[in-house]
């Protein structure tokens, strides 16, 4: 038809002018925005460079091809649920890893002295060698665990003996304390530090009748 627009549409300002309707933004560019603000290809290549794995190696576990996990990793393409399952699975992670929105991720948790609870060694018994507050409850997620530890004098064949996995940095804040690692005591004074291996057997023991407090971090 003489005068008609593109795509049948005629500008009703200049006639003479066509106006090009606007195409609709395709699928896929629509679930590549709605994924952006997630950065999952980031986390994926966050959580395979902790592991220490390649991109071959992390393929055997997952039965994907070292090409597609790089395409993830650099956000070419986005993995389905079930692609994502098998990774997340490898990592030991939940689907809501890959989900959090960093925009929105609470990055500052202050922990009130008034709000912080107070708990003993092992429950259900008065024979504990120290009791502690959590001081990083409200962090989502933690990278690491910190606490603040109350030294109770107790008879030494009293003492549990515990392991977790990781490394463990105790700074100690006041008094005199023993850290038995391996069958091994080390002694502290108020100021020193001590870091290991927290893999290894070990357990506190307060020397000496003054209180005894310290800053504990553990990292798995």
């Amino acid at each position: 038809m003489a005068g008609s627009g593109v795509n049948g549409i005629q500008n009703k300002r200049n006639p003479g002018m066509a106006v090009k309707r606007a195409e609709p933004a395709s699928s896929k560019e629509t679930v590549a925005g709605w994924l952006k603000p997630y950065s999952i290809g980031e986390k994926l290549k966050a959580l395979r460079l902790r592991k220490k794995l390649g991109l071959v190696e992390l393929g055997r576990h997952t039965g994907l091809s070292a090409a597609l996990l790089s395409k993830l990793e650099r956000s070419k393409l986005y993995p389905t649920l079930p692609t994502l399952a098998r990774i997340a699975t490898v990592f030991d992670v939940g689907l809501d890893h890959f989900f959090m929105d960093e925009r929105k991720r609470h990055v500052v948790a202050v922990a009130k002295k008034r709000d912080r609870q107070r708990f003993p060694e092992r429950p259900g018994t008065s024979d504990v060698s120290y009791f502690f507050e959590t001081l990083d409850y409200g962090a989502t997620p933690r990278k690491l665990n910190a606490y603040y530890a109350e030294f109770q004098k107790i008879a030494r064949e009293k003492l549990k003996v515990h392991t977790h996995a990781g490394v463990e940095l105790l700074y100690l804040l006041s008094g005199a304390l023993v850290v038995a690692i391996g069958g091994q005591g080390y002694e502290l004074e108020a100021g020193d530090s001590i870091y290991f291996d927290s893999s290894v057997p070990h357990t506190y023991c307060r020397f000496g009748d003054s209180p005894c407090t310290a800053l504990i971090t553990t990292v798995s």
